[in-house]
């Protein structure tokens, strides 16, 4: 059973997704040959890519004999099949054109995106990151998240009381930060549900909420520990979604002045012809 297992999972990785072929390594070796047909070492390296983040992070030669063997069986059963003629089936070969289709699609739209991306572009680009940063932001804040209304009514009552509120969060929240304490470490407007950023930046250091709090969630209690400035992260940490956000911008400018020059029609998936305005 596990080696079908292991065996399912490599069938996968040998025939997921491809990978651009300036992944692929620059100097290849020969590290396999089935009936005179050759295995790259890229072959290896792109089959790994694909492989869970889990074992992607472990050395090659940990994999290897796994990787290659898959590799191996991948070649006897391709070459089984073409020994059918299943290559030449229709089917198979309209699935085999669209996967060229994509291979084709990748590695030019990696080449065109990566020949444009440009790095004064993404110092402007933080910089105006860093000026909207430095008006933000941010609480240090807990919680008490409770089933009922009146389960939070009650909380409230005890902190009124002099109940300590990391001890009463720890006693009540049904969250997964209740045995800290209720304990939300530091966060932005932004990075809650609108009812509950509304409710917890309303709060001054120091203060918990005395009316219950509803979200998608249940019913909260806030407290407030702490305010601060938000501090921006350094171009290194942003530089990543800046460069994505800036590639997804660069594909779909090309894409559009593609489709401005094609003739596309569209149909419904019952052959009749799409409206324009669809």
């Amino acid at each position: 059973m596990k080696r079908l297992f292991l065996y399912a999972l490599l069938a996968t990785v040998v025939s997921g997704p491809i990978a651009p072929v300036s992944a692929l390594a620059q100097s290849d070796t020969v590290v396999a040959t089935v009936n005179g047909a050759e295995i790259l070492r890229s072959d290896v390296e792109v089959a790994k890519s694909r492989l869970p983040a889990q074992l992607q992070s472990m050395p090659v030669e940990a994999v290897y004999g796994l990787l290659i063997n898959s590799l191996i069986d991948s070649n006897l059963v391709a070459a089984a099949a073409r020994a059918k003629g299943l290559d030449k089936d229709p089917k198979v070969r309209r699935l085999m054109a669209r996967i060229e289709d994509q291979l084709l699609e990748r590695n030019f739209m990696t080449d065109y995106i990566e020949s444009r991306l440009d790095e004064k572009e993404l110092q402007k680009r933080y910089q105006k990151l860093i000026a909207e940063a430095s008006t933000a932001q941010e609480i240090h804040a807990r919680h008490i998240l409770l089933a009922t209304e009146q389960g939070a009514k009650d909380a409230i009552a005890q902190l009124q009381g002099g109940a300590d509120f990391a001890d009463l969060a720890k006693q009540l929240s049904t969250g997964p930060s209740g045995p800290s304490g209720g304990d939300l470490g530091f966060f932005q407007s932004g990075q809650m549900v609108p009812e509950f950023s509304a409710a917890a930046f309303a709060l001054a250091a120091g203060q918990y909420s005395t009316v219950p709090v509803k979200t998608q969630f249940g019913w909260h209690v806030i407290k407030v520990e702490e305010m601060r400035d938000a501090k921006p992260p350094t171009f290194e940490q942003a530089a990543p979604e800046l460069r994505m956000a800036l590639s997804s911008e660069i594909a779909t400018e090309y894409l559009k002045s593609l489709r401005e020059g094609a003739d596309v029609k569209r149909y419904n998936l019952d052959g009749s012809a799409m409206p324009e305005a669809d």
